[in-house]
């Protein structure tokens, strides 16, 4: 009976020990500043926007570290009016963009909200995007 009591902590206590250790690896994935992350930004937003050309009012934000539904993440924010599908512009928008090991992750749109206490800069490189 001591053996078998003895085994099923010891499970326990590797199962506690793998969890904890999964949550740093995630914690030191989120919090791994970018290096590149204009670069990458840009290289994303020549794949996700229909008509890449011509972008105005062009602004970004310095990556900080802020807490994303309860977990630290490297954001940055992105400001810009491109044009749509039917090659109109469609009015300044704001998005949240999310990176992970030191990388882009995700760009989230209506990032309004979380970008408003941001301090934006020019982002002349994001005007200038060809196709």
């Amino acid at each position: 009976m001591r053996l078998v009591l003895s085994a099923i902590a010891l499970l326990i206590a590797g199962c506690t020990s793998d969890v904890m250790q999964s949550r740093e690896r995630a914690e030191q994935a989120n919090t791994a500043p970018p290096l590149n992350a204009r670069g990458e930004v840009l290289a994303f937003m020549r794949t996700y926007l229909n008509d890449p050309t011509g972008i105005r009012g062009a602004f970004w934000s310095e990556p900080l570290l802020r807490p994303v539904q309860g977990v630290n993440r490297y954001t940055a924010c992105v400001r810009y009016n491109a044009r749509n599908s039917s090659g109109q512009y469609a009015g300044s928008k704001d998005s949240l963009v999310l990176f992970r090991d030191g990388r882009f992750d995700r760009l989230v749109d209506n990032g309004r909200e979380p970008c408003k206490d941001r301090t934006y800069h020019p982002f002349p490189e994001l005007e200038r995007l060809t196709r």
